[in-house]
């Protein structure tokens, strides 16, 4: 085998167990969505608009988490693993103070359906939901600290079991909560809220068993004590790790709000937009885990100072995920009618996600650019870049244009959910590009020596 086969099989090897724990933490938003669904249109909304609100606010400390992840590669390469567990203490703190953060945002989240002026039912609907999913956002944000100590050692396969562990629990759970069995009460999906603070606890507490006991983490200590808080090394995770915070909370508030701008327009096309939404996000985790993939392993390389196999690993990464991007597409566009079956057979609902399909197709191929040159860019540790892009490209351009064309006659009729999509497009279509500039710029000019020497 060629050495760019040989790096093909590696990142193949690392993003498959990384895809399929993606897959399975997308599954559960689909069960959720689903089980909610066939309560009612309104419940499959409030599913939505709830999630609207913590998943900006949770990505956004896990973007902070996701800083550690290349570095636990950097001295995994290097063959230092002693200095993994003092890293994850200084994550602890950062998660800590994260998780009081998302916490206190959420408890504001009644004020924030008065203001949007919901439907009394559905705005009572999505406080419930939130309401029981508060209680995990600590565990959450937690077992993220333990799973970048596992990907950054190039240990995949945890990720991957503990994700079976979250969606075994999703399923009972939510047929407990929503539809009311052993004497718990029916909650619609308000109870989806509570079955995934399950999930979560259950998916800390399995990632903490295995690390214990399994020899792979021997060397770490992963638990062996808890170190005091180190001030310095704090902040300079904190610096490279909030842009890519920001990048996250821009790119995902952006959907959030969208599906907050279509509130107003009924259940049916927020029931729709979600349906679309949802079934993209699953198709995203096969870039994505690419992304994650290729992140790890230019830190690994970077750890021993092969800046040429990190740049070839970047390029193999790329060709894999558009490649993939491109057969999803096709594969949306044919079965764009029976997708929406699988979640709801609301004629009207269907008819809608129905054709937002077409476009989800268009919007899987930049995505697959600019997932995997983000995660490039964060094994070489140029984050700040990710900060100005996405502000640009989802909101300057992604926003605008897709708020004139769904809510305005000013460029045309407005079109509602389509407008936003297209919006979507020219957004994603605009970070692929820049980021595939900016990563050139970076493999090209003399920053990665710096980053090894300010690494070493």
């Amino acid at each position: 085998m060629n050495h760019t086969g040989f790096q093909a099989k590696k990142l193949i090897q690392l993003a498959l167990p990384v895809l399929i724990a993606q897959v399975t933490q997308t599954m559960m938003g689909f069960i959720d969505t689903v089980m909610a669904g066939r309560v009612s249109a309104v419940d499959m909304a409030a599913v939505a608009i709830g999630t609207s609100l913590w998943l900006p606010a949770l990505l956004f400390v896990q973007g902070l988490i996701l800083a550690f992840t290349p570095v636990f590669a950097h001295h995994h390469g290097a063959n230092n693993p002693k200095a993994i567990q003092p890293l994850m203490s200084q994550a602890f703190y950062i998660a800590i103070i994260g998780s009081l953060g998302v916490l206190l945002f959420l408890s504001f989240a009644q004020t924030i359906f008065d203001m949007m002026e919901l439907e009394p039912e559905l705005a009572e609907l999505s406080a419930g939901y939130l309401h029981g999913f508060m209680w995990g956002v600590p565990a959450f944000i937690l077992y993220q600290i333990l799973r970048g100590c596992s990907e950054g050692i190039s240990y995949t396969l945890p990720t991957m079991i503990i994700g079976f562990v979250g969606l075994a629990v999703n399923i009972p759970a939510n047929y407990i909560f929503i539809y009311g069995h052993f004497g718990v009460p029916a909650m619609g999906g308000a109870g989806c809220g509570i079955a995934t603070a399950l999930v979560f606890w259950a998916m800390m507490i399995a990632m903490m068993i295995y690390m214990q006991f399994h020899q792979k983490f021997a060397e770490i200590e992963p638990f062996k004590r808890l170190n005091k808080p180190n001030w310095k090394t704090i902040w300079e995770m904190l610096k490279h790790g909030m842009p890519i915070a920001m990048a996250l909370f821009f790119e995902v508030s952006l959907f959030a709000v969208i599906a907050l701008l279509l509130a107003p327009l009924g259940a049916t096309v927020v029931a729709g937009h979600q349906i679309a939404l949802n079934f993209s996000s699953i198709v995203f985790m096969l870039p994505l885990s690419i992304g994650i993939a290729v992140s790890i392993r230019v830190g690994y390389y970077l750890g021993q100072d092969k800046l040429d196999i990190s740049n070839l690993v970047t390029k193999i990464g790329l060709f894999i995920a558009f490649s993939l991007a491109v057969i999803t597409a096709v594969i949306t566009v044919l079965f764009k009618t029976q997708i929406a079956l699988l979640y709801n057979n609301n004629p009207e609902v269907v008819a809608l996600a129905g054709s937002l399909m077409f476009l989800a197709a268009l919007y899987q191929l930049s995505d697959s650019i600019q997932v995997v040159a983000a995660g490039a860019l964060r094994g070489y540790k140029d984050t700040q870049s990710a900060f100005y892009i996405t502000l640009v490209s989802y909101w300057a351009i992604g926003m605008t244009l897709g708020y004139l064309l769904a809510r305005t006659d000013i460029i045309v009729p407005a079109m509602g959910a389509h407008g936003f999509w297209i919006g979507l497009i020219a957004g994603l279509t605009s970070a692929a590009i820049l980021f595939a500039l900016r990563l050139r710029y970076i493999q090209k000019s003399g920053k990665l020596k710096a980053v090894i020497e300010e690494r070493s």
